[in-house]
């Protein structure tokens, strides 16, 4: 059985999820969310029956502070953390990642993040592509799948895939869109990776933004769509030399424009803005066709 929980981010609804399978002596968090939303956290482990102290596996799914901000904490309580290789040095001294993210959110950083600390050597696994982590009974397969963020896994539980950010961020009965921060956003390995996740057949992918969907094939249609409108909305903008300021209130009128012409509420599109805010995208996207055309 697989939970999930709403991590409440910022006050929005089904902006962060957080998936818990309970095991014979206690349970596998995929992904913690940021240490903001860490209250939210424990109060759904405690609905569940579960102490922070129950968690004897944190998988990632890559080290952005909304999915992997709060892992130092439960290193501590000593669960043991799995990440990708090139995020592992980033959680064993996370100090330069911290700071780099202070100069883009400056004095919001509490309030959005929280605090991360170093997590200790002994409670932190780097995992290769294909390896295999065995937690208390489950057996979960590390894919790499680049594309979102050079350091990006996606967890296979037998059927069921955890897809981190490479699945795209689809909200209630919204669209699924891709969110594409800096700096790793690389069209072309997120399309191969999306293929390579098609291969597994699995038969539900769980998204961190948010919940699970049954509908693979498709869902994996419309992303791959979206992902090229959006790389080819950029192009034009960079060719012509606009500033990330001067584009970014044109590109979250196109984005909310396509939500609110398939229906979607305020409170929806709000909880898309949490969980992908357009600005991010536009400072993605512009530093991904830089390195294309240079």
């Amino acid at each position: 059985m697989i939970h999930t929980i709403d991590l409440n981010f910022l006050h929005a609804g089904e902006a962060i999820a957080a998936y818990v399978v309970p095991t014979d002596n206690g349970a596998v968090l995929i992904e913690c969310g940021p240490h903001s939303t860490l209250p939210a956290l424990l109060a759904g482990l405690e609905r569940l029956g579960l102490r922070p102290e129950d968690i004897h596996t944190l998988l990632l799914t890559h080290i952005h502070f909304d999915h992997a901000g709060a892992a130092w904490w439960f290193a501590a309580k000593g669960t043991n953390v799995y990440v990708h290789p090139r995020g592992y040095k980033h959680l064993l001294a996370p100090e330069r990642l911290y700071e780099s993210a202070r100069m883009i959110y400056q004095d919001k950083m509490d309030e959005l993040w929280g605090r991360m600390e170093p997590i200790a050597e002994e409670k932190l696994f780097s995992v290769d592509d294909g390896a295999v982590v065995e937690a208390d009974g489950l057996t979960f397969r590390a894919l790499h799948s680049p594309g979102h963020a050079v350091h990006h896994i996606s967890w296979q539980l037998g059927e069921d895939l955890f897809t981190g950010d490479v699945g795209g961020v689809k909200i209630s009965d919204g669209p699924v869109v891709p969110p594409c921060p800096p700096p790793d956003i690389n069209v072309e390995d997120w399309v191969a990776s999306i293929e390579a996740m098609l291969k597994v057949n699995a038969r539900r992918w769980y998204l961190t933004h948010y919940g699970p969907i049954d509908n693979v094939t498709e869902h994996a249609g419309y992303l791959l769509q979206r992902l090229e409108e959006y790389k080819n909305w950029m192009e034009p903008h960079f060719r012509n030399g606009e500033s990330a300021e001067t584009i970014t209130p044109k590109f979250v009128a196109y984005v909310e424009e396509d939500f609110r012409s398939e229906g979607l509420s305020e409170e929806t599109i709000s909880s898309y803005r949490a969980a992908n805010p357009p600005w991010m995208s536009v400072m993605g996207l512009l530093r991904y066709w830089k390195k294309q055309l240079q």
